[in-house]
């Protein structure tokens, strides 16, 4: 009998984050801009040159941040493995006493302990440290870029349902349009998510579809208490 290779979805954790942050992000916020631009204005060229607009600005404004932000978390990263291969040349029987106190803390007898500790060290003493002492891997490894594209394509594709909407809606409706489709869009999204990330769709969808809809509920009465009203 074949024994299956177990399938896990950790090693998506860092880009599916960022996907589905920039999705939602650039979906809600560019339904929001077009619904307020189209209770003000209802001329089409202007709400679809502000859902362009938006949809531009928020892709290039996601990227950027994602990218500082998961910069900052290598940069980390990087000065850890520095100190940390610093202290291995400094010091290598205290760091590797270190390393069995570790596997000791999760139940390894102190011999087995010390013995893993020395045979992960004669193999790569840093690799062992960073994942064991500092919980950094291939996995959970900050990349800066992976992150920003992710966000930037993400944020873009969000933002792409309501610009498409706002081409082709009528305009006396736009903003029941809008409203429509986004929950429809949050409902695919909130699938995909839990698909790809291996959890319950249900849940997922409910979740997502809740909260833009909370979103949205908080645009329009901060839009009615400023006088925008809807036609």
């Amino acid at each position: 009998m074949h024994h299956q290779l177990e399938k896990h979805y950790v090693n998506r954790v860092g880009w599916l984050r960022a996907a589905v942050l920039g999705a939602n992000d650039g979906l809600l916020s560019t339904t929001s801009i077009v619904i307020g631009v189209a209770a003000a204005s209802p001329d089409r060229n202007t709400i679809v040159l502000a859902a362009l607009a938006g949809m531009i600005a928020g892709a290039m404004s996601m990227a950027a941040g994602e990218y500082v932000s998961v910069s900052s978390q290598e940069d980390t990263e990087k000065a850890d493995l520095l100190r940390e291969k610093r202290e291995l040349e400094e010091m290598p029987e205290v760091e590797l006493l270190e390393l069995a106190k570790i596997y000791e803390k999760r139940g390894v007898s102190k011999e087995i302990a010390l013995k893993v500790a020395t045979e992960l060290t004669e193999h790569d003493a840093l690799a062992a440290h960073a994942h064991d002492e500092l919980g950094i891997n291939e996995i959970t490894q900050a990349k800066p870029l992976q992150a920003a594209l992710a966000s930037f394509g993400s944020f873009a594709l969000g933002a792409l349902l309501p610009f498409i909407v706002s081409l082709v809606a009528p305009l006396k409706e736009m903003v029941y349009f809008q409203y429509g489709f986004s929950i429809i869009f949050l409902m695919i999204l909130g699938a995909i998510s839990a698909r790809t990330g291996g959890s319950k769709i249900g849940i997922a969808v409910l979740r997502i579809c809740f909260w833009g809809t909370v979103a949205m509920g908080i645009t329009a009465l901060i839009g009615h208490l400023f006088g925008v009203t809807v036609a």
